[in-house]
């Protein structure tokens, strides 16, 4: 049902001059964008007085790709559709932090798909590098979770 409204959302988007959509639907929040080279237009728009909206939508579209370091490493990808967990519950800490040195087997992160539980672990001990998603994202099917450099 949310997913039928989450593609009338973005077919929306793509129909209309709006660069962004933000809305919530059952207590999860979705954030449509689209491309780069829209966000430009609304730059070049930015100092007309009727677009103070745009300025504080436009900010976060540009500095993203300015800020973000060239990671490198493997990317550990999502085996299928559902919401990301960093911790087993909400009390305890984040299975890994950027920066944390794992090893073969160890748990990544718990992705529930359908109020199932299940558990992401390494497929190869490295250095996390790089953590692509926040806790309670939905994620879909091979979108990047993680950034392991293996030689670290």
């Amino acid at each position: 049902m949310w997913q039928d409204k989450l593609k009338e959302i973005i077919y929306i988007l793509e129909h209309s001059d709006v660069n962004e959509i933000d809305v919530t639907f059952f207590g999860k929040r979705y954030r449509v964008v689209k491309s780069a080279s829209v966000s430009t237009v609304a730059t070049e728009v930015a100092p007309a007085p009727t677009v103070s909206v745009q300025e504080t939508t436009s900010p976060p579209a540009v500095e993203t790709p300015v800020t973000e370091e060239a990671v490198t490493g493997n990317e550990v990808l999502s085996p299928m559709p559902g919401t990301f967990y960093n911790s087993p519950s909400p009390e305890d800490g984040a299975f890994v932090k950027e920066g944390d040195k794992i090893a073969k087997g160890d748990t990544l992160c718990i992705i529930e798909a359908m109020k199932i539980m299940n558990e992401i672990e390494a497929e190869e001990g490295g250095v996390v590098r790089k953590i692509l998603v926040n806790n309670n994202d939905p994620v879909e099917y091979n979108q990047p979770l993680f950034i392991i450099d293996t030689n670290g």
